[in-house]
């Protein structure tokens, strides 16, 4: 029953008992849990397996392990722990992050998120874009002098776009009525139809279970695009997702009079020593597997002999080695190439076509399987947090895009943090007041700009800021 209850709760109950032979273990406890309260993770229950964490609060339960350590000068590397995290909660993660530099230790912050970046000693801004446009210094120094500097970044953060004014109509309303799943409390809601709607709240606070809860209701059909749902392994790239691959095997069958199984690697043209994986993985027995890349091939998943047969002077090797960027002009006026712009226009572009889809973060690939449902017509779409893992520029650029979809006829219900996705929506419903079992009950329903005047908002004073 301790294990269940919400950590503040457990927390009280270790405070209550009373026996000396516990005294020890009970500080150290309690240490443990204080640490995990005040990194914002309250809501979670110490039963909670750990494979329905998000990668967010996985990486913040690791912080809190090391909060309290007596190890000075280590240097830790956090890659976007706001992850998931609601700007109230942001302020609980840099006091840890700072409580953890202060006991003598360097840490290194991977971070797209503005508070965060704010709150460094040293900033280095890399770029200039995204993939092989990428990988430059464009700034080193400290965050007034980012803010003057000639950088994407630099300007993003300079940038102060103000809260949308005029919104969209509804085309109908579906009420939602006594929702009670997990920590919903009963809920009574009236959702917007045809336009962007954000679910706002703290984390824990409950955003996922009434969409989750709308799922189950709508009697029509909704797109729901979460990055738990993406059915991936080894041999999944995005091209075999958009089955864009097949088209391209088609183009190099017809230009060379073969079976285009031969420009498969999961079939004929495979390198006969790894199968077309690409890797050989040796399996360890007690330890982890280890992957080198395949000697013969060298991680091009063919055979040599399929190598010599070309199109337009590349073997198709080289060509699904190309980024989405790079194969948009090299098949410019091909069937396909359609696909290929949907994932630039996700902020894709820097993907190679072959590149394993187990090496893409949960944010890329729901961004993948966004493209793949980008030409479709009024239908209901449900995305969970898609500015994962996002700058600020990708962000301005996603927003333009979920404009369009909703402007043909589509509706938007976005799970999100994010200001500047709040900012641009038609209508917000809030969630909250706290995570976990002090969550679930409505907080405020109605557009930005009502948000702004709402005293039961816990977002609106950051939304004001």
């Amino acid at each position: 029953e301790v294990s269940d209850m919400p950590i503040p709760e457990a927390a009280e109950f270790i405070r209550q008992i009373e026996d000396p032979l516990a005294r020890d273990i009970k500080t150290e406890i309690l240490k443990r849990m204080n640490a995990l309260t005040e990194i914002g993770l309250g809501y979670l229950s110490l039963s909670r397996g750990t494979d329905t964490l998000s990668g967010g609060e996985a990486q913040r339960i690791k912080i809190a392990r090391y909060i309290n350590s007596p190890l000075t000068d280590m240097m830790y590397v956090l890659d976007e722990p706001s992850v998931g995290l609601h700007s109230r909660d942001i302020q609980k993660l840099k006091n840890s992050l700072i409580k953890l530099k202060e006991h003598g230790n360097t840490v290194l912050i991977v971070e797209h998120h503005r508070e965060i970046i704010a709150l460094a000693d040293h900033i280095v801004d890399m770029g200039p874009e995204a993939g092989i446009n990428g990988g430059q210094i464009m700034y080193q120094g400290s965050y007034e002098g980012l803010l003057k500097a000639d950088t994407v970044t630099g300007r993003m953060l300079r940038t102060k776009t103000l809260v949308k004014m005029e919104y969209r109509k509804p085309t109908g309303w579906y009420q939602l009525e006594h929702a009670n799943l997990h920590n919903l409390k009963n809920v009574n809601v009236k959702l917007p139809l045809g336009v962007m709607t954000v679910i706002a709240g703290v984390a824990g606070s409950g955003k996922s279970s009434l969409m989750e809860y709308f799922t189950s209701q709508y009697p029509g059909e909704v797109i729901s695009i979460r990055q738990k749902d993406i059915g991936i392994n080894l041999r999944s790239t995005p091209a075999t997702y958009l089955d864009i691959e097949d088209k391209i095997r088609a183009l190099f069958a017809k230009e060379n009079h073969i079976a285009r199984s031969y420009f498969s690697f999961n079939s004929k043209g495979a390198c006969p020593v790894c199968q077309g994986k690409g890797v050989i993985i040796s399996d360890m027995a007690y330890m982890d597997s280890i992957e080198t890349v395949c000697e013969v091939c060298h991680g091009t998943r063919y055979s040599e002999e399929v190598l010599k047969y070309q199109y337009k002077g590349k073997n198709i090797a080289e060509v699904m080695n190309m980024t989405v960027r790079q194969a948009i002009r090299f098949f410019e006026n091909t069937d396909f190439v359609n696909k290929l712009d949907m994932l630039e226009q996700v902020g894709l572009g820097y993907l190679h076509l072959n590149q394993s889809m187990t090496t893409l973060s949960g944010g890329e690939l729901q961004r993948v399987k966004l493209a793949d449902k980008l030409e479709e017509r009024g239908q209901i779409f449900i995305l969970d947090e898609p500015t994962d893992g996002l700058h600020l520029d990708d962000i301005r650029r996603l927003m333009k895009l979920f404009n369009k979809m909703t402007d043909q006829g589509n509706t938007l219900f976005i799970i999100e943090h994010s200001l500047d996705v709040m900012k641009d929506a038609d209508y917000i419903v809030e969630l909250g007041p706290e995570g976990g079992q002090a969550g679930g009950e409505i907080l405020f329903t109605g557009t930005p700009k009502e948000m702004l005047e709402s005293s039961g908002s816990v977002t609106r004073e950051y939304l004001s800021d």
